[in-house]
């Protein structure tokens, strides 16, 4: 779905040990996830196209939950998203590169025809790059331009480092605990692409709180 970054012989040993740790690490993860929907475990495979946003730092344990479910992320362009990318592909996952706040045209078209054939896609709305926990209204206008619905999702470790990146990207620990909360399906009620970003301050704190039930999970 993508053409990959080119990378040099010392990014691509770094990506290739990279992955094989993480994948490793992964392993011992203990999941448990909260639906405020039961119809929302089950969405995955079912051939109705969604949008699902979480935040950018919480990106590597939902790669892991969802391995090899079909979904489709979007992940920067960036060279520093390369190894998110080719863990995602390993997982079993599509990959999408691009972002929905720059250069956003070429990210949104791409999604607009994984979801038309009937593909998922998740997205980081306060990604690539940041503010971080802050809701750029990329995905929203993607949502109202496909007619799809959008599930919002949190996952909060017991256990985790948290890198020195903008995001405090999260890592969790061996054998953390990792609680997922997802909410039901929620519909962009915008007749055009404008109106539907105006909605971005409702959905962060959507995502807030859906974020604060999973620290309590």
């Amino acid at each position: 779905m993508t053409e990959p970054t080119s990378l040099d012989w010392r990014s691509r040993l770094i990506v290739a040990g990279g992955t094989t740790l993480i994948r490793g690490l992964a392993a011992t993860w203990r999941f448990r996830r909260i639906v405020q929907d039961p119809s929302v475990i089950p969405l995955l495979g079912d051939g109705r196209p969604r949008l699902y946003a979480f935040w950018h730092s919480q990106m590597l344990p939902l790669l892991a939950l969802h391995r090899n479910s079909g979904l489709a992320v979007l992940i920067s362009a960036h060279r520093d998203g390369e190894l998110i990318a080719r863990v995602a592909e390993r997982y079993g996952l599509r990959t999408i590169r691009g972002s929905t706040s720059r250069g956003a045209a070429g990210a949104l078209r791409a999604m607009e025809r994984a979801l038309a054939d009937g593909i998922s896609v998740a997205v980081t709305p306060d990604g690539p790059r940041g503010p971080a926990e802050v809701f750029a209204p990329g995905v929203l206008i993607a949502a109202q331009r496909a007619g799809v619905p959008i599930v919002i999702g949190g996952a909060v470790a017991n256990r985790a480092w948290r890198l020195a990146t903008w995001d405090r990207f999260v890592i969790p620990k061996p054998f953390a605990r990792i609680v997922v909360v997802y909410s039901e399906e929620m519909t962009v009620a915008a007749d055009t692409p404008r109106a539907a970003a105006g909605a971005a301050a409702e959905f962060q704190t959507r995502l807030v709180a859906i974020n604060a039930s999973a620290r309590t999970g």
